[in-house]
């Protein structure tokens, strides 16, 4: 009698839910998996939807208007005592100002622009950043665990707050779950700010884990900032005990661009701990580069699904090629639509995914999205190694380097960050780098999931059919 009532239950509770996510769901693919399986198997997927199914990020989005209006200050201040540093491209192409309004910052100029290939020149770039800080440091990663680089970053962080600088370090406590608490006790005991994004916070987010802040954010005293695909942790150096070798990427920006590095720092603190930083808006406008960069930010507090619209105008708007390198590909069928007609119109398309999976059924899907694709979008699998680099290659002017993978997460339910540079010199050399990722790669046979078992194709179709709500 009480299994009856209790499968009764769900099954009311699974009905009721199915109006709350058609109604709510952000994709029509999503609210269609989350119907089937609220209505197919209730017991199961009416806790999970109420945990993982919600796509609106509740409270953030109040607290940033709060203080936009602050922030908006700050920028058009910087813009009338530095108005060389702020591009007017925008006002010319259509497609500039559309990027312009997704990261609500205009493009800007005199930025110096380093490409920094693995873990090695990463950290060791990010490390001696730190060093030379004379004012404050600002840290936010998705991941930091405690091992042998996350320890050597601690103590470099502690080091610099005894000195007496200002040291802010910022952590998703999804990610960095395995984050003892003896390493923050140590952090916030030598003076270091240290906080979890605080994802559950508030009465209607209590419950909420789908949310994650996959940015990867470090700024040194408002003048030099780093963005890009590495975490904090021994295997972003070297592929850790389950891969041979770490694929990855990060960039390094001196100058003006390093503004909306701290404003995107500033408003997650805030959210974080409920106070404003007060930082050095200014020294970065001392420098005199010649790269033009636009940073967005992108996440599930956005009136827009910027991430979803940034990858789109890039895809529409490249002429000669499009190269895409991400460790998760689930595009949505839009984006896939977008690629599918680049290619026809002959645009140069290729995607660059890894050949070892470190999640299952996003390695499933992939080839499900690839018979989609057809055979004019090139798929390439990384083989030497796993491949966790999020960059992409726009003609022969632009390129981009960031923290959003091409999959629903980033797309919908991930607070990402990528940097786009203007610089054809940037962009030779990233092209260079990808070129020999390709190298290191086979390309993939479209018809791939057609020679695999029928096991392996059932499989791969399902992972597809689920992967809006993952």
């Amino acid at each position: 009698m009480i299994t009856f009532t209790i499968l009764f239950l769900a099954q009311i509770g699974g009905v009721v839910s199915s109006f709350h996510a058609l109604m709510g769901t952000r994709t029509s693919q999503g609210a269609v998996a989350w119907i089937i399986s609220l209505n197919t198997f209730p017991v199961i997927a009416l806790p999970a939807y109420w945990i993982f199914g919600r796509n609106n990020f509740n409270g953030y989005v109040s607290d940033r208007q709060e203080n936009d209006e602050d922030l908006k200050h700050i920028v058009q201040t910087l813009q009338q005592k530095h108005p060389h540093a702020f591009s007017k491209t925008s006002r010319l192409h259509p497609g500039a100002r559309a990027a312009e309004h997704l990261a609500r910052i205009p493009i800007l100029k005199a930025n110096t622009v380093q490409l920094l290939i693995n873990g090695s020149d990463t950290f060791s770039s990010i490390f001696e950043g730190i060093e030379a800080a004379t004012s404050y440091v600002l840290v936010e990663f998705f991941i930091v665990k405690d091992d042998t680089l996350g320890r050597k970053l601690k103590e470099v962080l502690i080091r610099k707050a005894k000195e007496g600088l200002n040291v802010y370090f910022l952590y998703d406590e999804v990610g960095s779950q395995s984050l003892p608490t003896s390493y923050l006790d140590d952090l916030r005991a030598s003076g270091v700010l240290a906080h979890n994004f605080h994802t559950r916070k508030g009465p209607k987010n209590r419950f909420q884990i789908n949310f994650r802040n996959h940015r990867k954010i470090v700024v040194v005293d408002g003048t030099s900032g780093w963005v890009g695909g590495h975490n904090v942790g021994d295997e972003y150096m070297d592929g850790g005990k389950e891969f041979a070798s770490w694929r990855d990427t990060h960039v390094k920006i001196t100058g003006p661009a390093t503004l909306p590095l701290q404003l995107t720092f500033v408003e997650d603190w805030n959210w974080a701990t409920d106070t404003v930083l007060k930082l050095d808006w200014e020294s970065a406008f001392m420098e005199q580069g010649k790269s033009e960069v636009l940073v967005i930010p992108s996440g599930p507090a956005d009136f827009r699904e910027t991430a979803t619209l940034m990858f789109t105008h890039a895809i529409n708007s490249a002429e000669e090629r499009i190269w895409i390198a991400s460790p998760y590909f689930v595009p949505d069928q839009g984006v896939l639509n977008a690629l599918e007609l680049a290619a026809l119109r002959g645009v140069d398309v290729r995607i660059l995914i890894p050949d070892e999976p470190d999640h299952l059924l996003v390695y499933l899907a992939a080839f499900s999205y690839l018979k989609k694709a057809g055979g004019d979008v090139k798929v390439w699998r990384y083989t030497a190694g796993f491949m966790h680099q999020k960059v992409m290659l726009i003609d022969h002017v632009v390129a981009s380097v960031g923290t959003a993978n091409f999959d629903n997460r980033s797309f919908r339910l991930n607070f990402e960050i990528t940097a786009m540079v203007l610089d054809p010199h940037f962009n030779r050399d990233v092209e260079k780098m990808l070129l020999k990722d390709f190298e290191n790669s086979e390309e993939m046979n479209p018809l791939a999931l057609d020679e695999m078992s029928i096991w392996f194709q059932i499989k791969s179709k399902a992972a597809s059919l689920v992967s809006p709500i993952l």
